[in-house]
C-alpha cells in the first residue's frame, strides 16, 4: 500500500491518505515512528500495528477522558469521537469499551436526567431533550412513565403556577393580548393547553 498524500490537520497532527483515499489520523512523531512518507510504501505490518494497537488505544483513551470530565450519551459520545476522524470500526470499539464498563450508559443518563430536570422542566420538554441527546425512545419512555406515575400528578401544574408568578401574571390586571402571550410562553416550555388552563383556573380562584 503506498501512502498518496499526507495533509497537515493541525500543528501536531497529519491526516495520511492511502490509495488515494484517507485512512487515518497521526501524530507527527507517529509519522517518524513508522516511517511514513507521501510516496513511500507503507508495510502491511505497520498498518496493521497502526490499525489494531496504536489507533484503538488511543481512541479509547479519548473517551474516558471525555467521560471523565462530564457524562454523555452514546451519540454524543460518537460525535465527538468523529471529531478525531477515526476509523468507524476502531469508534464502534470504544463504544463498546466504555459501555461494557457502564462509563457510557443511556439508561443511566436518562433516569438522571429526568430525576434531575422534571422539577423544573415539563414532560414534554424532557422527552424532546432526551430526543435531541439521541436516546431512544424505548430507552427513555419506560423510566418517564416511572417516575412520573412516582411524583404528584399535579407536578406540571405546579410549574405552571410558578412560572406564572415568575411572570407576575395577574388575572385581574392582565389583558386578553398579555394571557396569550404568557400561555405563548407557556407552551414554547412544552406544557400541554390544559394543563396551561388548569393553571391559569386555579390561579384565577
Amino acid at each position: 500500500m503506498i501512502v498518496t498524500d499526507i495533509v497537515e490537520l493541525d500543528k501536531k497532527r497529519s491526516k495520511i491518505y492511502i490509495n488515494g483515499e484517507f485512512s487515518f489520523v497521526l501524530y507527527k512523531g507517529e509519522l517518524r515512528d513508522y516511517d511514513i512518507k507521501a510516496g513511500h510504501e507503507l508495510s502491511d505490518s505497520n498498518y496493521q500495528e497502526i490499525m489494531d494497537v496504536v489507533l484503538p488505544k488511543r481512541c479509547k483513551l479519548r473517551a474516558m477522558n471525555l467521560l471523565q470530565k462530564k457524562d454523555y450519551t452514546e451519540k454524543q459520545l460518537r460525535d465527538k469521537l468523529s471529531e478525531g476522524l477515526y476509523p468507524r470500526e476502531i469508534t464502534d470499539d470504544a463504544i463498546h469499551y466504555v459501555k461494557a464498563y457502564h462509563y457510557l450508559d443511556d439508561e443511566r443518563y436518562a433516569r438522571d436526567y429526568i430525576t434531575y430536570h422534571m422539577s423544573v422542566r415539563s414532560r414534554n420538554r424532557i422527552i424532546q431533550d432526551l430526543s435531541g441527546k439521541g436516546i431512544s425512545k424505548d430507552i427513555f419512555m419506560p423510566i418517564v412513565e416511572e417516575l412520573y406515575v412516582e411524583e404528584d400528578s399535579d407536578i406540571e401544574l405546579e410549574q405552571i403556577r410558578k412560572l406564572l408568578i415568575k411572570k407576575q401574571y395577574d388575572p385581574e390586571q392582565t389583558d386578553f393580548k398579555g394571557k396569550q402571550k404568557i400561555i405563548a410562553f407557556l407552551m414554547r416550555k412544552g406544557f400541554q393547553m390544559s394543563d396551561i388552563r388548569r393553571a391559569m383556573d386555579v390561579y384565577d380562584d
